[in-house]
């Protein structure tokens, strides 16, 4: 497996009143077809294993709202807009956690073929005063490709990675009261 993990500093950071942080460059190698990779990062209405265990609702043409709930629809933890749709190699939206009042940031999935099945190459820009969400991130994309990688590999995720969305489901009540879906419609997002 080929993995590249690296931070950028923005190409556009002189339209930013902030000091940017660097952007977050992760790429891995999954051997499946890149069609089976597009269709699991661009999985509505069912949970995605890998994307933390949640449930993306999106209608996935640009301009359009998307958020990824909890399993039983009544937390929203990411909120954003579609930016671009290219299938099947480049999905662009922006990202905000409900949990934090933040500037939303930019995520981009790029897909390519290779010999051996596809390589996914996440970007995850647009920080300026972030501090928080840019660290939290960083551990969480490579915990998703690595997550991907083994569910669209073997159809299976790690014990961790199953253990950890245990403890997630379980502690769930105490996640903020603005991660709840009513407060998240209320929000506007």
């Amino acid at each position: 497996m080929s993995e590249l993990e690296s931070t950028r500093p923005r190409a556009d950071a002189a339209r930013v009143n902030a000091d940017p942080l660097d952007e977050h460059v992760l790429s891995i190698e999954i051997d499946v077809p890149r069609q089976e990779v597009w269709d699991e990062i661009t999985k509505t209405g069912r949970i995605q294993r890998a994307m933390m265990n949640t449930l993306l609702e999106s209608e996935l043409v640009p301009g359009a709202k998307l958020r990824y709930y909890s399993p039983d629809k009544k937390r929203v933890y990411v909120v954003g807009e579609v930016i671009e749709v290219t299938p099947p190699k480049r999905l662009k939206h922006t990202y905000m956690f409900t949990s934090r009042a933040e500037v939303p940031t930019i995520v981009t999935w790029e897909l390519e073929e290779i010999a051996t099945g596809c390589r996914v190459t996440l970007t995850h820009s647009g920080f300026t005063d972030q501090a928080k969400t840019h660290k939290d991130v960083a551990g969480g994309w490579r915990m998703i490709l690595d997550a991907m990688k083994a569910e669209l590999e073997s159809g299976r995720l790690g014990w961790k990675t199953r253990f950890m969305y245990g403890l997630m489901g379980a502690m769930t009540f105490l996640q903020p009261k603005q991660t709840l879906t009513d407060e998240v419609e209320k929000a506007g997002w």
